[in-house]
């Protein structure tokens, strides 16, 4: 037990932030258990909050993120189209600008 008041304090700081990440993890894992393509977005922003909380890793967070698209698929994302894109506009060239004449100085 600690005997310090500092150390005390210290105690009750570190049982508050438990509890804290204990509710935040176990949103996080009722939001993995029930992801769709439709709540894909959110679900993502959750695994980047808890990592950046530091409930999970960076790495992990990555690693969920990356099968949990794989598992949904490619529905949640929108198909690419198979038109072309625009043409863009050709550079133009410059035209040649006519050099001045300067007058020289006699010597």
């Amino acid at each position: 037990m600690p005997i310090s008041k500092s150390a005390k304090k210290a105690l009750r700081v570190q049982e508050k932030k438990t509890e804290v990440n204990r509710r935040r993890k176990a949103v996080l894992k009722v939001a993995l258990k029930s992801a769709s393509a439709e709540t894909l977005a959110r679900t993502f922003s959750l695994i980047d909050k808890s990592a950046k909380w530091g409930i999970i890793a960076a790495n992990k967070a990555s690693r969920l993120k990356s099968r949990l698209s794989k598992e949904i698929g490619t529905s949640g994302k929108a198909k690419p189209s198979s038109e072309k894109a625009p043409a863009t506009k050709k550079p133009v060239a410059k035209k040649a600008v006519a050099k001045s004449k300067t007058s020289k100085a006699k010597q």
